[in-house]
């Protein structure tokens, strides 16, 4: 893998020469091309990334696919504290949907739909209409209010992921590949000009990864300098019960609970990644304990690191979707929420819910409602099978095979009309291709040579698309895939850096590499330029928009 330069991330004392043990567990940064790259590429890679993001963000003026759920919910949520029923039209009354959108309070009676006790029946957690609605409170009830934070979280992302893939490669460039490739990439590129879900909850997603990385390199350093320790006190062997050190609560792997809670708390299926991601960080704490020389590395970890990880990661995500509903449990002026008391008209016996026998009897009847409330927005998000034209099976979802059309134009796109209007949430072809076709390469960088960034990178694609395979029967889309595109993004940034070769390779070999890697980046570009007028619903001739037809399945 390409090796860029840059100044070291973790570094021991002065006095301390750096020995082999520690450059194992934590690889050096080589020196940086010039001072503050390793910020200042970054901030370029999001800058270039960001600004199409924000350009013209209210196109179109209309409620795109499912804004008219999450526009509506986000509003509600710092009008009420929980989702309330509103109108069955648009957000509002088209008069009210302009540049100055409504203040707070306006028109109440035309926005929602009864007062005041309506609660809306809603089967995801609320966090992502709280962040939705922040935009709202900012910018006001139309278009660029509701997409405001999904287009800031999805600049933000490019940032995360080039710093990330920076410390994973050990390579600036590798860094700003990634944030390019991410950038460029059509459905990351929709998903942050569009207020759903999913764009926010790849946000924590992505940030609670990183933060596990950033965890994974501090704890191995404090690893490897208690072991540079020990063996200058006892050069011998670590006797068959030593675990290695108490590494207690760590501060990263607790921020990245917090930020894997925000995601569950955004869409349910965050708990698969919050799983995954457990799993990987405690096989990384194992790694390192064998590496300083623990006999029993698994033993180790169970007794070392399990419980504190359990208490950073599971825990923590808990408490942070239950705090999610604040609004639910506290708002009570209105009537509150959806099932906010349904456990005052239902004894505290028998109530048919998982583990509803073991609650009842010394649960408040606030926590008995609440858990009704989850289990029954649980059961009516997996059981949505109403037949739509753009559902798709999951496994099309790395080939792109089923994007969704988010919006389509007033003039239609036929070819009576000879125009088309549409936003389609497809991603970049190259990008997602390339993707697809480093699995295997990546799957050998595991298993054959035990390549942790390539476990990571499969780990997480893997709890982004296995679990839907297990909900196939069910309404699903493809742009659930966002919530793993970073990770594609990383995906093919291992497999260009293979290409460009290590920095130890000849000149020649290295130009040729850089050439095909350079070649592919600016086929992303371009294809990105190609797409454009089909990411932001542009009015383009009709034969124009068929040319870009390159799949039957795409119409």
């Amino acid at each position: 893998m390409l090796r860029a330069a840059s100044r070291p991330a973790l570094r021991l004392p002065p006095a301390v020469r750096r020995p082999p043990l520690a450059e194992r567990l934590v690889a050096p940064f080589p020196p940086e091309f010039f001072r503050c790259a390793d910020w200042i590429v970054p901030l370029l890679v999001t800058v270039l990334g960001g600004l199409p993001r924000f350009w013209n963000l209210g196109r179109p003026d209309a409620v795109v696919f499912d804004e008219t759920y999450y526009a509506k919910d986000a509003w509600s949520m710092y009008r009420y504290g929980w989702e309330h029923s509103w109108q069955r039209s648009a957000v509002a009354d088209p008069a009210l949907v302009g540049s100055g959108g409504v203040g707070p309070g306006a028109h109440g009676a035309t926005l929602f739909g009864c007062q005041p006790t309506c609660a809306e029946f809603v089967v995801h957690p609320p966090i992502g209409k709280w962040i939705i609605g922040f935009g709202e409170q900012i910018w006001g009830l139309n278009p660029v209010g509701w997409r405001l934070m999904p287009a800031l979280l999805g600049t933000l992302a490019i940032f995360i992921l080039a710093r990330t893939a920076r410390r994973m490669f050990r390579s600036t460039l590798c860094g700003a590949i990634a944030g390019l490739l991410f950038s460029f990439d059509g459905l990351a590129f929709v998903m942050a000009r569009t207020a759903l879900l999913d764009d926010v909850q790849m946000f924590f997603l992505l940030a609670g990864f990183s933060c596990l990385v950033v965890d994974r390199d501090r704890t191995r350093a404090r690893m490897a300098a208690w072991a540079v320790h020990r063996r200058r006190e006892d050069p011998g062997p670590l006797p068959i019960r030593e675990s290695g050190p108490r590494l207690g609560v760590r501060r990263w792997r607790l921020l990245a609970g917090v930020c894997l809670g925000l995601a569950t708390a955004t869409k349910w299926n965050g708990v698969f990644f919050l799983l995954a991601f457990m799993l990987l960080s405690l096989a990384w704490d194992r790694g390192a304990r064998r590496a300083i020389g623990v006999a029993r590395p698994t033993r180790a970890v169970l007794r070392a690191d399990a419980p504190w990880a359990v208490l950073a990661l599971p825990v923590t995500a808990i408490g942070v979707f239950v705090a999610s509903y604040a609004g639910w449990f506290a708002d009570t002026s209105h009537g509150g929420g959806w099932d906010r008391f349904w456990a005052q008209a239902n004894p505290p016996r028998g109530f048919d819910i998982p583990f509803g026998r073991a609650l009842a009897g010394w649960t408040p009847d606030s926590l008995r409602s609440f858990w009704f409330y989850l289990a029954q927005q649980y059961q009516a998000s997996v059981n949505i099978t109403t037949p739509h034209p753009y559902m798709s099976n999951p496994w099309s979802w790395l080939v792109l095979g089923r994007p969704v059309a988010f919006y389509i134009g007033p003039s239609g796109c036929s070819a009576s009309s000879g125009v088309c209007s549409e936003v389609l949430a497809l991603g970049n072809p190259l990008l997602w291709w390339l993707g697809c076709a480093s699995l295997p390469y990546l799957a050998w960088l595991w298993l054959g040579r035990r390549d942790w960034r390539a476990a990571a990178i499969l780990c997480a694609e893997a709890a982004g698309l296995l679990p839907w395979m297990h909900y196939a029967q069910r309404t699903i889309f493809s742009f659930y895939a966002v919530s793993f595109a970073p990770f594609v993004a990383l995906a093919a940034t291992m497999t260009l850096g293979a290409i460009i070769g290590r920095a130890d390779a000849s000149v020649s070999r290295r130009a040729w590499g850089a050439a095909t890697a350079g070649t592919v980046m600016i086929g992303v570009v371009l294809l990105f330029g190609y797409f454009y007028p089909l990411y932001t619903g542009e009015t383009i001739p009709y034969d124009d928009w068929l040319d870009r037809m390159w799949l039957p399945s795409w119409v």
